[in-house]
């Protein structure tokens, strides 16, 4: 195993990180940093600012504006994102838009991408992922997709609600995920404008990283050229998976950079504030809080990395996401954690930004599928490998 960065990818990491540091961290205080993310003013400021320094929407190709990182290249210059939690807005490559490009991409129609693709890439608009649905409805099992669409001539009708679906305020188009009368699941494209689409309010969360926050999102005898359905009617389900490992394992990259970012704040914290004869860090407690943060700070980025190579090499990497999802959402939350402990009254305001990270990652262990899932998941793939071995030595059936 080789973990030398190339010096091409090694110069992308710096300016990376030079970026963050000297454009977007001081951004951080701007008053147009709302409870629900940047303002559109805030973010297309930082769009231009992006892409005058070569660094916008890094993973889409060439030809759409992009660097056509692979994923192993996107796991070092996404941590740097990371590191600022404007960083992913900045550089494009915030969730749900780095996934919805990622996907259509690979699915969409040359007429889909000429109409919604290139402009998302081009950060000029922003997209949302309508999937999660309200109980009864679906959540962690898609089998549970309530959301209906009708077939009515050359068009489908659809109707149903969807809940915590990130940024629809301010998205310019949607992804729709309903399922056809046969019960297939499909997914639709269209424009957040149109009759019968309707935001019904915001949710208030914990996290104020994501432009448009999450809303709740309703369709009412929604009308959908059939020409709009991205990839195969009833292949829904299929292409989420295009869409869900890769997107998945970017969550665990972004917050990798920002839980490094509480590390630094709180070994910063331990190396100067002086307590009982000593600095913070010197004291055996806090210096464990510190070593541990490093220790799972490393586990994760490995993890990462591993799944990003097994992305590269063509797989789907359905059971290496879920291990990643695992390791770093809940390595992740300890770190941040920990770092506000070390801070102590200072890790609980706003005087650093760690406690905005804090409030940001905690719905990291949720959504893209909660960590029960995943391990749930993991044990059904450990079974699945069980019963493909010859029974063991000594051992009855």
């Amino acid at each position: 195993m080789d973990f030398s960065l190339s010096p091409s990818l090694f110069d992308l990491q710096q300016r990376t990180r030079r970026f963050i540091a000297e454009r977007i961290v001081p951004l951080e205080t701007d008053p147009r940093c709302k409870p629900h993310g940047p303002t559109e003013e805030l973010r297309r400021k930082m769009i231009t600012m992006a892409r005058e320094e070569g660094l916008l929407s890094a993973h889409m190709p060439a030809h759409l504006g992009g660097l056509g990182l692979n994923h192993m290249a996107k796991a070092i210059m996404f941590e740097e994102a990371g590191y600022s939690p404007l960083g992913p807005v900045a550089l494009n490559i915030a969730a749900p838009d780095e996934g919805n490009m990622h996907m259509m991409e690979v699915i969409a129609t040359t007429d889909q991408k000429d109409r919604w693709l290139r402009p998302l890439a081009l950060g000029e608009i922003r997209s949302c992922f309508c999937m999660t649905e309200p109980a009864p409805g679906s959540g962690s099992d898609p089998a549970m997709l309530e959301t209906t669409a009708v077939r009515d001539g050359d068009d489908y009708i659809i109707n149903g609600v969807k809940w915590f679906i990130t940024g629809a305020q301010g998205a310019s188009f949607a992804i729709i995920m309903a399922k056809l009368e046969d019960g297939r699941a499909t997914m639709f494209l269209a424009d957040m404008d149109r009759p019968g689409i309707r935001i019904e309010r915001s949710v208030d969360a914990l996290d104020s990283c994501f432009p448009g926050g999450h809303g709740v999102v309703r369709f009412d005898n929604l009308r959908v050229p059939a020409r709009d359905i991205l990839g195969e009617p009833g292949e829904g389900f299929k292409y989420a998976q295009v869409r869900l490992s890769p997107a998945r394992l970017t969550h665990c990259m972004r917050w990798l950079g920002a839980a490094r970012r509480a590390h630094d704040v709180a070994t910063g914290y331990a190396a100067k504030r002086e307590a009982f004869g000593k600095r913070l860090g010197d004291h055996e407690g806090v210096g464990f809080m510190l070593a541990d943060n490093e220790l799972d700070l490393h586990t994760t980025r490995l993890a990462v990395w591993h799944c990003a190579w097994t992305l590269d090499q063509g797989e789907l990497g359905r059971h290496e996401s879920s291990v990643a999802k695992v390791i770093s959402s809940e390595a992740i939350w300890r770190v941040v954690d920990r770092s506000v402990q070390v801070l102590g009254g200072q890790g609980v305001t706003h005087e650093t930004i760690v406690a905005r990270i804090f409030a940001d990652v905690r719905a990291f262990r949720i959504y893209d599928g909660p960590s029960e899932v995943h391990r749930w998941s993991i044990a059904k793939h450990i079974m699945r490998q069980q019963r493909d071995r010859q029974p063991s030595v000594g051992v009855k059936s």
